[in-house]
């Protein structure tokens, strides 16, 4: 008895055929492959099998540019899109420091920037993952992709679940417990942006994913992006050490090492994670020099690569200003 080939078994193929026989994806060939994949048009086995072979090789530029170029003609967006300055995404949860990176963005909105932020949660354990830290602080957390437009629109923020963007990205990333690995699916996401933001900014844990960001990016032709190893691998400096910046911006690759904020021992680990305490730090009663610097520090970056400053110093001076004249009633 004769069985014909499965369609998706020739990507499978180009990836596992042994040492000397397999190969990358082209960018043609990982948009096609993803689209079957969105599409449902895969067995379960073969997506396994997909999803492990490329975290073995580790994805390649190529590769992550077609997959997010499947994800985004996926994507069932509102009729009219608003206008965003930042697309901002958060994958990875936090268990050594709170997320500060969450006041930044708060910083950005009230000073007129307008900011998506999409991301998921559960996927690796002991992690403080950012919906429950805005849902903890009082802040919203959107159920479809027009109510996120909204929230754009009225107050420059909107948060977006990977379940209400993608089901089906989210629903692979929840494998990870699963397959024991993450997958390209944690790259993929976090390139999605879904409003088309003319700047796009990264956070990595593994600083070699800093190339694969920042071609894949200049490969999708996104006009301003920005990539670093962030805190725990969520965008947010690190002020205790220096910050490689991979940027791109109109076609041209830039790196530029940012400095430490600090020159004395490294920050404790935070062994309370007591989400209230961004609160506190955003109202004045908790004058934590490590949160501040980490506030204002991933503010810097996101101005400078928004073209607000055109230098390190002035990104920094420009993000102290705003933190000095935020509204610190906004919690009360």
């Amino acid at each position: 008895m004769s069985y014909e080939e499965h369609p998706f078994a020739p990507y499978i193929r180009i990836l596992g055929k042994g040492k000397k026989g397999s190969r990358g994806l082209t960018q043609e060939e990982a948009r096609d492959s993803l689209r079957m994949v969105l599409n449902q048009e895969v067995e379960d086995c073969q997506l396994g099998a997909f999803l492990m072979l490329l975290r073995v090789k580790e994805e390649t530029p190529e590769e992550i540019a077609g997959f997010v170029e499947a994800c985004k003609s996926s994507l069932e967006l509102p009729h009219k899109l608003p206008k965003v300055d930042l697309d901002w995404s958060s994958y990875a949860g936090k268990r050594r420091q709170l997320p500060w990176f969450i006041l930044t963005n708060l910083l950005l909105a009230e000073n007129g920037f307008r900011i998506t932020m999409h991301g998921t949660e559960g996927h690796t354990a002991g992690r403080i993952y950012t919906r429950e830290t805005l849902q903890a602080i009082g802040l919203t957390v959107c159920e479809s992709m027009e109510q996120a437009a909204q929230e754009v629109e009225k107050n420059n923020f909107a948060y977006i679940p990977l379940e209400v963007m993608s089901p089906i990205l989210h629903d692979i990333i929840q494998m990870r417990p699963l397959l024991g690995l993450r997958s390209p699916v944690h790259t993929i996401a976090r390139m999605l942006n879904p409003f088309n933001a003319n700047a796009l900014i990264q956070g990595i844990f593994h600083p070699s994913y800093r190339d694969t960001h920042q071609i894949a990016a200049n490969l999708i032709e996104q006009p301003r992006m920005a990539v670093f190893k962030g805190e725990g691998g969520e965008i947010e400096r690190n002020p205790d050490q220096a910050c490689l910046v991979k940027s791109v911006i109109n076609g041209e690759l830039i790196d530029e090492e940012w400095p430490a904020m600090f020159s004395g021992p490294r920050h404790l680990r935070d062994e309370t994670m007591d989400t209230s305490r961004l609160i506190k730090v955003w109202g004045g009663n908790d004058e934590d020099e490590y949160a501040i610097a980490t506030i204002t520090g991933t503010a810097a970056i996101a101005l400078k690569l928004m073209g607000k400053a055109d230098s390190i110093d002035a990104a920094q001076a420009l993000a102290d200003q705003m933190w000095a004249e935020r509204n610190t009633n906004r919690f009360s």
